[in-house]
C-alpha cells in the first residue's frame, strides 16, 4: 500500500489540509489551480460581493461542463463499441463467404 501524502490547497484564500494519495497529487493541485484561475476570472468580469458568489459560480460553470460532457459521451459510440463493431462485420463478411 502506498504511503499518503499530507498536502494543503489554498482555494479562495482559504487553506485546506488534505491526506491523499500521491497519484491523486497532481491531479488535486491542477483542480485547485483551475478554480482559483477560475475565480479571478469571475471577479475581474463581475461585480461580486463575496467569495460566495464567486464559488457558486465556480461550481455552476463546472457542473454545467460536467453535465454537457457526459451528455457528449453518452450520445457518442465508445472507441471499444466503434472496435466491436468493426469485428462484427468482418466476421459477417467472412461468414458470407462461405
Amino acid at each position: 500500500m502506498s504511503e499518503m501524502l499530507k498536502i494543503k490547497l489554498t482555494i479562495a484564500n482559504r487553506v485546506y489540509p488534505l491526506t491523499i494519495s500521491p497519484e491523486q497529487e497532481a491531479s488535486l493541485r491542477a483542480s485547485a489551480k483551475k478554480i482559483e484561475a477560475t475565480i479571478h476570472q469571475l471577479e475581474k468580469n463581475y461585480a461580486v460581493r463575496d467569495k460566495q458568489d464567486v464559488l457558486a459560480m465556480c461550481s455552476l460553470q463546472y457542473a454545467a461542463q460536467l453535465e454537457k460532457h457526459k451528455s457528449q459521451e453518452a450520445s457518442a459510440p465508445s472507441k471499444s463499441e466503434e472496435k466491436m463493431q468493426e469485428l462484427i462485420d468482418l466476421i459477417d463478411l467472412h461468414m458470407a463467404a462461405y
